[in-house]
């Protein structure tokens, strides 16, 4: 039993490296994809025999008044706000469902998570008749303000709940020294659900990083233009210039990879936690 548990690790170890090795191959020729030109597409070769490193030099300044410069700035300000109003809406309105009481209580709880069975594409219409007639298309508005208003159900739905599983003694000791329900929340339960908001914060992040539907609808202007958006002047060009395309397509992805290895500690807690407590 000692010697077959004894060879049960190395062979697992090989396993997972060679699983590891296979999914890694995308990423691999993806790399080496972006410093070869378009000539060189075709080859099966995963690495250039010379590297055309100054595809990320001509691929970050796309155009001559505009360079991913722009498109990253304004791409990070509208992930800041997104990230901000989804942490705290969703936080405040799940503190109503997970801890006060008021009429109907359960029956709106259901009704918030029957919308998540909702499909997207059924309110693309209504929405976009609506922005365009308060005339924030071609503005961050629509691809924002989304977000301050509980910041979606499947977040809710998570933070309740993380908050189910805060003891109440807490709420009643707090009660003892004074606090108010506004209080209980920004000093007691907020603090404890921290772990929950990084993984909405993350959740929030990535998805709204890539919602490029979204923000191929509403942004019309170049100035406004999103990262992803950047991205696709390249297939407007006559020519298009591939090792350049995937050189920005590489470096696009990257903000998402370093806010997770960044967070990544507190979200496995936040993720675990809601699934023990819940």
């Amino acid at each position: 039993m000692m010697n077959r548990a004894y060879a049960k690790g190395p062979m697992s170890h090989l396993t997972l490296t060679a699983v590891s090795l296979i999914m890694l191959y995308p990423v691999i020729w993806w790399i080496g994809a972006s410093l070869k030109k378009n000539t060189e597409m075709g080859l099966p070769s995963l690495w250039p025999d010379t590297p055309m490193w100054d595809n990320y030099i001509k691929g970050w300044q796309v155009t001559a008044e505009y360079s991913f410069t722009t498109f990253f700035v304004n791409t990070l300000v509208m992930e800041f706000w997104s990230v901000l109003g989804g942490v705290l809406t969703s936080a405040i309105v799940a503190y109503g469902f997970g801890r006060l009481q008021f009429a109907l209580r359960g029956f709106w709880f259901s009704i918030l998570l029957l919308t998540m069975m909702l499909p997207g594409q059924v309110t693309i219409v209504p929405q976009y008749i609506f922005y365009n007639n308060l005339g924030f298309v071609d503005s961050y508005i629509p691809l924002v303000l989304p977000h301050f208003f509980g910041g979606g159900a499947f977040f809710v739905f998570l933070l309740v709940q993380f908050i189910r599983g805060i003891p109440r003694e807490l709420d009643e000791a707090a009660k003892i020294d004074g606090a108010s329900v506004y209080g209980i929340f920004l000093r007691v339960i907020f603090p404890l659900i921290r772990p929950a908001l990084v993984t909405v914060a993350i959740f929030t992040f990535i998805w709204s990083w890539d919602d490029f539907f979204g923000q191929v609808l509403y942004l019309s202007s170049i100035e406004k233009y999103t990262v992803g958006l950047g991205l696709r002047m390249f297939i407007d060009q006559f020519e298009i210039q591939w090792g350049q395309l995937l050189a920005m397509s590489l470096l696009s992805v990257l903000p998402s990879v370093i806010v997770f290895f960044l967070a990544q500690k507190h979200f496995v807690e936040g993720i675990a936690t809601t699934g023990i407590k819940g």
